[in-house]
């Protein structure tokens, strides 16, 4: 039987790149209209068919979802296989919601591969796949799914005594996620596989990381030339969603993007990412810091232009407005895997972990402002007392009543002055080496009910040592630093 079947499910260049890719955790996501729910039925059947009693998995948050999206329409499983389900080759359970192979043993249905339709709306549905053999995971919409839900799925992940024809072995067990940008899950997702990696590239994750070779593939409408060709206007009504934030996230799969958030319209990777190069001797340097125990802290280091003139990487010179910051260099201190979750080291641990990396600088760094509750006392001790009993010293973070609304709106100017060519006013940038950064900030969602304000229960920690020292008062530049 399985002679006689023929395996031609057209992928266009960017979801093949995905299907033959050597990584084991994939995510496959951007913009909306890029052909991902179509890719992970395709690549559901296809590696059913071409591994003889797969077990593969493929989840979407709310059942109503799955089935609409997955079982309804011109290219639903259904379409797919009914030349395949007409010649005995496959049959479709719909009580159970999954999809049989006649490739077992003598070419019969036991022991062939199957497809599980599966939905997980609550993380205590998940316990409900405690038993599962998941050969192949699938996840449509990952930034639907928590973090936690989606670690214990991939904790399903074993391969038994399924074996693996030769060419795809290294490849599984394998998970393969579709999802655009927004939802509960956008800043898990964006940290895990966006942030601090170059799009395509391979990761080896540390084993507490799950152990596998991770990669970003990124998706866009314009990868999708057969909606472009069946659909011309689709761009045109994503360009109509109000929002510019939203259209740029949807139209665009622009992972820096939440509607509505702190710095959404003002900040742009494109804009304020560069690459590093070397302060001129005159500039100043010193670093900002927010503590944390239980939450992380962080501390980052800035550079501020004085007027001179700055030789970028590229060898190029440049000349910004005096004042201009530039974030060359962070310390975050959180465990690397849940976002907004510390590592509770000491002050003491902090203070010898800024001297470590400080000796490595080939420039004195001045102090800056630090988060003022490191000066409260607790039985006549505070924590500065702490950081100064190792020689690292702070000065006092500008926290006067209205400082924090005065210092969101100094940080958008600064975001805001970095567009104009040739820049007439202090502008901001950051440095690609600060991951960090390029992670929580341009996702700070507003306080709902003060506007004006970010939401505190948000992981904004460098968004307020940031705020410090966009507060902190210039001073005379022009002296030594090397």
């Amino acid at each position: 039987m399985t002679n006689e079947v023929e395996l031609d499910f057209p992928l266009h260049p960017k979801q093949l790149e995905a299907f033959f890719s050597q990584a084991t955790e994939i995510l496959y996501g951007g913009a909306a209209g890029g052909g991902k729910s179509h890719f992970l039925r395709v690549a559901a059947i296809a590696f059913a068919y071409l591994i003889p009693g797969l077990q593969v998995y493929l989840f979407r948050r709310l059942s109503p979802d799955l089935l609409k999206n997955h079982m309804e329409g011109p290219t639903s499983f259904p379409v797919l296989l009914a030349e395949w389900v007409d010649m005995g080759f496959a049959k479709i359970n719909y009580t159970e919601n999954s999809i049989a192979f006649r490739n077992g043993k003598n070419n019969g249905f036991a022991g062939g591969s199957k497809i599980f339709l599966c939905h997980c709306q609550y993380e205590k549905n998940m316990y409900s796949y405690q038993g599962a053999e998941i050969h192949l995971l699938l996840f449509d919409e990952l930034t639907h799914f928590t973090d936690k839900i989606y670690r214990y799925l991939r904790g399903r992940l074993r391969l038994g005594g399924l074996k693996v024809p030769e060419e795809y072995q290294g490849i599984f067990p394998r998970v393969i996620s579709g999802a655009n940008p927004g939802g509960v899950g956008h800043n898990w997702v964006k940290a895990s596989f966006v942030d601090g990696c170059d799009p395509m590239e391979h990761r080896r994750m540390e084993k507490e990381e799950g152990g596998m070779l991770r990669q970003y593939i990124p998706a866009k409408l314009t990868d999708n030339p057969t909606l472009m060709e069946n659909d011309p206007d689709y761009a045109d009504r994503l360009s109509a969603l109000g929002s510019p934030e939203l259209v740029k996230a949807m139209l665009e799969g622009d992972w820096d993007i939440i509607s509505g958030g702190m710095f959404d319209d003002v900040f742009s990777r494109d804009v304020h990412v560069i690459k590093p190069f070397r302060p001129p001797k005159t500039w100043k340097i010193n670093r900002s810091f927010d503590w944390g125990s239980s939450k992380p802290f962080a501390v980052g280091w800035w550079a501020e232009s004085d007027g001179t003139e700055a030789t970028m990487t590229d060898g190029t010179k440049r000349i910004f407005p005096p004042g201009t910051l530039f974030r060359i260099f962070e310390w975050y201190g959180w465990d690397g895997k849940t976002p907004d979750k510390g590592i509770k080291m000491s002050a003491k641990e902090i203070a010898k972990g800024i001297k470590e990396r400080e000796a490595k600088f080939s420039f004195k760094v001045m102090p800056g402002p630090a988060d003022s509750s490191i000066w409260t006392e607790e039985n006549k001790n505070c924590i500065n007392d702490d950081f100064e009993s190792e020689d690292v010293y702070w000065q006092k973070a500008n926290k006067k009543p209205g400082s924090r609304i005065n210092g969101w709106e100094k940080m958008r100017g600064m975001f805001k002055a970095c567009f104009e060519f040739p820049m007439e006013e202090p502008g901001l940038f950051v440095f690609s080496n600060c991951f960090q950064f390029i992670r929580t900030i341009p996702t700070l969602p507003r306080d709902e009910t003060k506007h004006d304000d970010v939401n505190t229960h948000a992981e904004d920690h460098i968004g307020d040592e940031t705020r410090y020292r966009v507060l902190e008062t210039s001073v005379t530049t022009g002296r030594d630093l090397s």
